[in-house]
């Protein structure tokens, strides 16, 4: 569905992805981790042609998105929905109206309609019930939620994530997991997901790719990834405290 070939891209004098080639199947959750700085939010970007590669292409279901433009490329971002790190939302409008803007910048649909469409989502994440509080009445992990919400609205094919746990506490961190999962086995959605959270990644992946100085070291299913002979796969779970067993540990007990 998406294909990276050849990706390589140049941010000052260094080199953020060099010669990646990854592919996302339609239908699967694919989850990018690894340390800081190694270009897994660049990769992101480059599905929607927020950046262009400097050398390689882009590929969404068969149209190559890093030489589209115009109409064509608005036509290619319509199959995407994006949750943004912070949520990214409108401090200025409402719960219901982030979630509107979507349909109200691309579709001509009634102000009846629209509503009925954010209500549908918002009540898919829970938040049916607090359409008029404006961000800075809710929590991190409702913002998020309200981020999902407005991502799903316009029924993408294609979801990314932008670390979507980061700053949440545990209990919110799984409940975003679990809507996570709730889209593509319920509507079947495509995800991308990019992470630190590496307990996230193992519950909601069905592959895991390991980004890591510009290069994909590993690629595999979760009960394969904790199993991966390559050093930096290993030295990064144990950080998290995950064994080569697939097991939580945390100082020996």
């Amino acid at each position: 569905m998406i294909q990276l070939e050849n990706v390589t891209k140049i941010l000052g004098t260094r080199n953020v992805l060099d010669g990646v080639n990854l592919e996302v199947r339609k239908g699967e959750t694919l989850v990018i981790v690894g340390p800081s700085g190694t270009g897994k939010s660049v990769t992101l970007k480059h599905m929607v042609r927020l950046m262009t590669p400097d050398e390689g292409r882009v590929v969404v279901d068969g149209r190559v998105v890093s030489e589209a433009s115009g109409r064509e490329l608005e036509s290619i971002r319509n199959k995407f929905g994006v949750l943004f790190q912070g949520g990214a939302l409108l401090e200025w409008l409402n719960v219901a109206e982030n979630v509107a803007l979507p349909l109200r910048e691309k579709t001509q649909l009634s102000n009846d309609e629209i509503m009925a469409k954010v209500v549908e989502k918002l009540a898919m994440v829970g938040l049916e019930n607090d359409l008029e509080k404006f961000p800075a009445e809710i929590s991190g992990g409702m913002r998020k939620r309200v981020g999902l919400a407005r991502a799903i609205v316009t029924n993408p094919d294609i979801i990314l994530y932008d670390e979507p746990t980061s700053g949440l506490d545990p209990v919110s961190s799984r409940m975003i997991d679990r809507l996570i999962e709730h889209l593509r086995e319920e509507l079947g959605v495509t995800s991308v997901v990019v992470t630190h959270d590496l307990h996230s990644a193992l519950s909601i992946g069905t592959r895991i790719a390991m980004l890591t100085q510009g290069k994909i070291i590993e690629l595999a299913a979760p009960a394969e990834f904790v199993k991966s002979k390559v050093e930096e796969v290993q030295l990064f779970l144990e950080a998290q405290f995950i064994t080569v067993r697939g097991e939580w540990e945390k100082n020996g007990l």
